[in-house]
């Protein structure tokens, strides 16, 4: 790889991405959002990069993931609503500032700004592998509140996750989202009214590889 291109350790400890992740995150600690700091983004890049290294896309497409996947959120600083498409900006300014090739941004950006629910297409292998990572993040960690009787859905839905695991399997074509959930904190019917649009979302990006999604709570695939 050119020494001279931009790799995730620079984004990694850039203090400007990081005091925006760690402000957003902040402000969504304000409004009871589940944590969005830096086990979030640092697990998103890493699954993200995983993910087509395991597809066997070349090593400098994986970083791009890794980078994506740690700035995903950023937007978040400025508000929750259209955070994609806002962090998408804030990552083009930033990572221009720093010499990133304009091909390579344009691939990171339009995974950022393609990630969540309302608005993302995967429009490409960055963006399709950021969506499974991002929306694959789902354990009891990411939960603030620690009073179970004030727990909303989507406390009750984090909580609930005792083991958490996204299984790229090439032999069946397949992504599986494996959960292991106590279903005396969250139900059933909890994970289809908060997961639906995230997992059809997650099928529309495994199909972008020719793939197939399910997922999978207690041994049970839905």
């Amino acid at each position: 790889m050119d020494k001279n291109l931009i790799v995730y350790d620079d984004i990694q400890s850039n203090e400007e991405i990081r005091t925006y992740i760690e402000m957003a995150d902040q402000m969504l600690s304000a409004q009871g959002f589940t944590e969005h700091s830096f086990a979030h983004v640092t697990k998103a890049a890493r699954v993200a990069f995983d993910i087509l290294q395991t597809l066997g896309y070349p090593e400098r497409t994986c970083e791009l993931a890794r980078i994506a996947g740690f700035m995903h959120d950023i937007g978040n600083v400025i508000n929750r609503n259209d955070h994609a498409q806002s962090g998408a900006l804030m990552a083009y300014r930033i990572l221009n500032k720093l010499g990133m090739p304009p091909r390579e941004v344009a691939i990171v950006i339009g995974a950022i700004g393609n990630h969540d629910e309302g608005t993302a297409v995967p429009v490409g292998e960055v963006a399709a592998a950021l969506i499974l990572a991002d929306k694959s993040d789902v354990r009891r960690s990411r939960v603030r509140n620690q009073l179970e009787a004030s727990f909303d859905i989507h406390d009750r839905v984090n909580y609930a996750v005792e083991q958490s695991q996204l299984i790229v399997d090439l032999r069946h074509e397949l992504f599986s989202l494996n959960l292991t959930i106590d279903t005396k904190t969250g139900t059933m019917l909890d994970y289809f009214e908060i997961f639906l649009g995230r997992m059809l979302l997650c099928r529309r990006a495994a199909n972008y590889f020719h793939m197939n999604f399910q997922l999978v709570i207690n041994g049970n695939v839905l």
